[in-house]
Formats: structure tokens, C-alpha cells, sequence
């Protein structure tokens, strides 16, 4: 125990100050020095209710507190790394740095995976693995990514997006309670939850000498390229985490709304769609070509721009695709209901300027709700062709124009069966030349609410005064339980994970109980100016607040006792 606590002491860098003989078996090091005066309760109101809490756990707390500042360094320092997914600038080192994480927490196994070429013939990004056996009875999987999306609009950033600035609320235009965020790619998607899980984590070590659980970690550097690289890894070596009882994601606060556990997932697949003179057999065919040729010649840009507009409703929101909407399962009448009774409470200005939006597609907040929760979307993320160059001339006739599409579906719609209809619709429309390549694809996903993991998120929002949503059945389809008093919605790889439905039947996957949710908040993902809260403010907790809730959630699964019932077993 004794050596334990030296190489907690090292792995920190508060060196052996401290780390003499006492009277306690593991006695927390000494307060940290203060470098960035960060308050470990900034303005918050929300208390946390520690009377059930173990001994153990507490003096955690305390040592979070004394030591929030060198917390938040870690998290600079973090993404003042970059790690872009989709360029590959930062990718190797971060795979490196994560690594190095996991070996300051003292796990015995560390490894760097290179997965090769994917199921989609692209190369996948590393993953890293590791496993921490603390010779506990219950071992957890926790879920990272690395990756972060790249930087379109520097010059909208009120601070450079991989400098990690403290800014006041105010100031970033965010929250003027707030008075102390941190800004940078990365802050709220994923680097400052899992900084603050890692913060966690490496708490418990210094003050308790071990964790309450093991803990295997798998952390992908292809999130925002449909996971590819892990849908390699897990299919390929499901024996590494197939010891897990149960799967814990990182969360966060939906500001001052009601929170959820998170788990399930929508589905997701990217296409492009290539329009070229060469498979047209009209305009340029070999190159791009002087633009005066256009007074004669025709241009395949404009084929792509027509083409786009025939799969799409005059509304821009509606495709005009024949069945796509097919086979999705229709709303229950408990959930109709209960989207009824949270649009009451809604403010739609204030949640759009949260968005950074205008206004969302209606203005009657029923409907927002029934479409974020329940909704599908077909999506232009970004066309490119000719010349690209902002603000400067140049006469050009492209060759070919090819446009990116994200396509976000739920239960029991397929990525094939959307691939099949979009084909279909283009050549009933005159477009057999034009070329539909599927980039990759995150299957929908479902999960059981009902089991220990889930509970002991439940527990945690209890302990810390956090409102939350009960899920409107034991199995649900969204990360947000009903959207209703949540974010939007979004999209992660638990079809690989799950241990309820999933929408690939070519994949089996380790069939885990999931489930995610923590204090902390944060905002701006695959925005300008993403930011995760550091001082907190009324009833949301700040970086402090948030590390104490891992650290809750962990002891609550710990101190469980139940028998996983029939196919949820690891």
C-alpha cells in the first residue's frame, strides 16, 4: 500500500513531499500549489449530499478540490494537442499521449493497436487499450475517443482553438454566470469529460491506493470518422473486453434541464455523391478547364446542383426520396405524452441561441422535441470542386463536383436499405451517372435502462441534486431518454457494445450493459468556440463537482450487488 501511494504521489508530480510515514494506511499528498485559482465551487448553488457517502469517497472529494487547478492543466495540456481525425494531423502523438495516461494510472496493460485497412478500404486511426486490474469484483469498460473534428472557421474563435484559454462566461459569449470556461477544440467533444474522468480516477489512486473497480479502457481516434478503426479493433478482438460486466461512457449536464442516462444511440451513415463530366459524357472530362468554355460547354457543377435539389423538398428539411421514411417504429403513446408535457416548460429563443441558431425549423416546441427525439435528417455537410480558393478570381469549368451527406436514422430503419433508395431515386430522376459511395456507417443502437450500471448514474444525480428524466420504458433508443428535458440526440459506436438491439445484423456486439452521465457541462461541439465549464454556476457544477460525480458513480456500482439477469451477463 505504502509503495502504492509513493507512485500515486510521483505519477501526480507532487514528487515525495508528503509521502512520509503517517498515521493512516494511504493519507492524501499535500495541497497543491494554486497556479490558476480556479474555485473548486464557483458560484454554484447545488449542494452535494454526502451523508450516505462512504469515508473513503469524501476525502476524495477534498483532495479534487485541493488539487482542481493542476486538473484543469490537464485538460490544457490535453488539447493543446491536436488530434484531427479526418486530416490525421495530431494522431499518432495522441495516441502516444492517451497511452501515457493510462500508464500514470497504473494500469498493467497498455497498448497502442494499429488496425489496419477497414471494413470501408480506408486505414483506421489506433486505438488504445488498456486494462487496470485493481482486484475488485466487478470490472467496468469505459469508452474514450481521442479525435477531435478540424478547425473550419479559425477566425470565428475568440481564442486560438488549440491554446485551451480560461476565458470568463461573458466574454466567450456563453453564459455571463459562468466566470471561468475553458475554449478549444475538443473542450466538451470528449477531451474535457474524459480529462475529468481520468482527474477522477487518478484522485482515487492518490488518496484510497486503488479503485473500487478494474477498469478496461478501449479509445478510438475515428469517432468522427464513423468509428471505422474501432469497428475493426472490437470485431477483431472482442476478447479484450468481453472481462467487462458493464460499459460507463462520459456525460455531462444538459446546463440546467433535466439530465439522463445515456447509452443507446441514433444511426448515422456519410455518402458522397460525385457528379464528373467523364461519367456524364458531357463537359470537361480529363481536368478542370478555363471558365470561358462555359459559353459553350456544359457544366457538370451545375448537373450536381440540380441533381441535389431533386432529392430534397422545397422546404430544404424534407427529402424527396420515395420510402425513406419506411420502417421506422412509430412514438409510443407514454412518450407522445410526456414530449407533450416538457414542451410546456420550453423556452425555444433561448434553447436556439444555445444551438448558436437563428430559430429551429418550427416554432411550436412539440414539434422540436418530436424531431429531435424521434426525427431523421438528410444532411449537406460540405461540397467542393473547382475553384476553392475564398475571395480570389480565377476563371474555372470544374470536371467534377462532389458533395458530403450525413444521414441520421433511428429503429428499424438500415444504412442499406437508405443506400438502396437514394440510388434508386437518382436514376428514376435522370442521374444514372452520378456516383454514390458510402463512406462508413454507425448503426443505430438500444439499450437496458434496467441494471447496475444505469442505477448507479441514477444514484449519482441523486446524491448531487441533478434533476433527471426516467427513461419511458426499460429499453429506449436515444442517448437522451425522451429529448424532452435533454440535448439533442446524437451518435456514438454502441452497436459494437450493446447488450440490447442494434441496427447491423452483420455485427455482433459484446453485449454490455451501457450507460453515461455525469455533472459538468459544456458546449460548442464541431462549433467555433467549444468550451466545457471550469467554475461552475446555480445548478450546474463546474470541473470539480463533475470529477467528484465519476468518482459517485464508481463507488455506487462497486457497492451493488445484483445479479446481472439473463443476457445481460458479460
Amino acid at each position: 500500500m505504502r509503495s502504492q501511494y509513493i507512485a500515486a504521489c510521483l505519477v501526480l508530480g507532487l514528487g515525495l513531499t508528503g509521502c512520509t510515514k503517517q498515521k493512516s494506511s494511504a493519507p492524501p499528498p499535500p495541497t497543491a500549489a494554486k497556479t490558476l485559482g480556479i474555485r473548486p465551487y464557483g458560484d454554484e448553488t447545488v449542494k452535494i449530499d454526502t451523508s450516505s457517502m462512504p469515508d473513503a469517497e469524501k476525502k476524495v472529494f477534498s483532495f479534487i478540490d485541493e488539487h482542481i487547478d493542476e486538473h484543469v492543466e490537464n485538460l490544457q495540456k490535453w488539447i493543446q494537442q491536436p488530434s484531427i481525425s479526418n486530416s490525421g494531423e495530431g494522431i499518432p502523438e495522441s495516441a502516444e499521449m492517451v497511452k501515457g495516461f493510462f500508464d500514470k494510472l497504473g494500469c498493467q496493460t497498455t497498448r497502442v493497436f494499429d488496425v489496419g485497412v477497414t471494413k470501408w478500404g480506408q486505414p483506421g486511426n489506433p486505438v488504445v487499450y488498456a486494462k487496470c486490474d485493481e482486484g475488485a469484483p466487478k470490472t467496468l469498460l469505459v469508452y474514450w475517443m481521442y479525435d477531435t473534428m478540424p478547425i473550419t472557421q479559425p477566425d470565428v474563435w475568440i481564442a486560438p482553438p488549440f491554446e485551451a484559454r480560461l476565458v470568463d462566461g461573458a466574454t466567450a459569449g456563453i453564459d455571463p454566470s459562468f466566470k471561468k470556461v475553458l475554449i478549444g477544440r475538443g473542450a466538451v467533444n470528449s477531451k474535457g469529460p474524459e480529462m475529468t474522468e481520468l482527474n477522477a480516477l487518478m484522485s482515487i489512486k492518490a488518496v484510497n491506493g486503488k479503485l473500487p473497480v478494474n477498469l478496461i479502457f478501449v479509445a478510438e481516434g475515428d469517432e468522427e470518422r464513423m468509428s471505422m478503426g474501432l469497428n475493426k479493433f472490437v470485431t477483431t478482438h472482442p476478447e479484450l473486453l468481453k472481462p467487462a460486466d458493464a460499459m460507463l461512457m462520459f456525460g455531462g449536464q444538459n446546463g440546467a434541464r433535466a439530465a439522463s442516462v445515456m447509452g443507446a444511440s441514433e444511426g448515422l451513415m456519410y455518402i458522397e455523391l460525385s457528379t464528373s463530366g467523364k461519367d456524364w459524357g458531357r463537359g470537361p472530362t480529363v481536368s478542370d478547364i478555363h471558365g470561358i468554355f462555359k459559353r459553350s460547354v456544359d457544366s457538370p457543377a451545375w448537373r450536381h446542383i440540380k441533381m441535389l435539389s431533386s432529392l430534397m423538398g422545397s422546404d430544404g428539411n424534407t427529402p424527396a426520396i420515395a420510402g425513406f421514411s419506411d420502417n421506422i417504429v412509430p412514438i409510443s403513446p407514454e412518450a407522445d405524452k410526456r414530449m407533450h408535457d416538457a414542451a410546456a416548460k420550453m423556452d425555444l429563443k433561448k434553447m436556439a441561441a444555445g444551438v448558436g441558431v437563428a430559430r429551429f425549423i418550427s416554432d411550436d416546441p412539440y414539434t422540436v422535441l418530436k424531431m429531435s427525439s424521434f426525427g431523421t435528417a438528410f444532411n449537406l455537410d460540405g461540397i467542393w470542386g473547382g475553384n476553392m480558393y475564398p475571395g480570389g478570381s480565377g476563371a474555372i469549368l470544374p470536371n467534377k463536383i462532389t458533395s458530403k451527406h450525413s444521414i441520421r436514422y433511428v429503429p428499424n430503419m438500415t444504412s442499406a436499405d437508405l443506400l438502396k433508395k437514394i440510388r434508386a431515386q437518382l436514376d428514376k430522376n435522370g442521374y444514372q451517372d452520378v456516383k454514390l459511395t458510402l463512406i462508413g456507417d454507425q448503426p443505430w443502437s438500444t439499450m437496458d435502462f434496467d441494471t447496475d450500471v444505469a442505477h448507479a448514474v441514477e444514484k449519482m444525480f441523486d446524491h448531487f441534486g441533478i434533476p433527471w428524466t426516467p427513461p419511458m420504458s426499460k429499453t429506449n433508443t436515444m442517448n437522451a431518454t425522451d429529448a424532452a428535458d435533454t440535448n439533442m440526440s446524437g451518435a456514438w459506436p454502441g452497436y459494437l457494445f450493446t447488450n440490447g438491439k442494434q441496427g447491423d445484423p452483420g455485427t455482433t456486439p459484446i453485449s454490455l450493459p451501457i450507460a453515461g452521465g455525469s455533472a459538468g457541462y459544456g458546449g460548442g461541439a464541431h462549433a467555433a468556440n467549444e468550451f466545457w465549464v471550469i467554475e461552475g454556476a446555480g445548478k450546474v457544477y463546474g470541473m470539480a463537482g463533475a470529477e467528484k460525480s465519476i468518482v459517485d458513480e464508481l463507488y455506487n456500482y462497486a457497492a451493488t450487488t445484483t445479479v446481472p439477469p439473463k443476457g445481460q451477463t458479460k
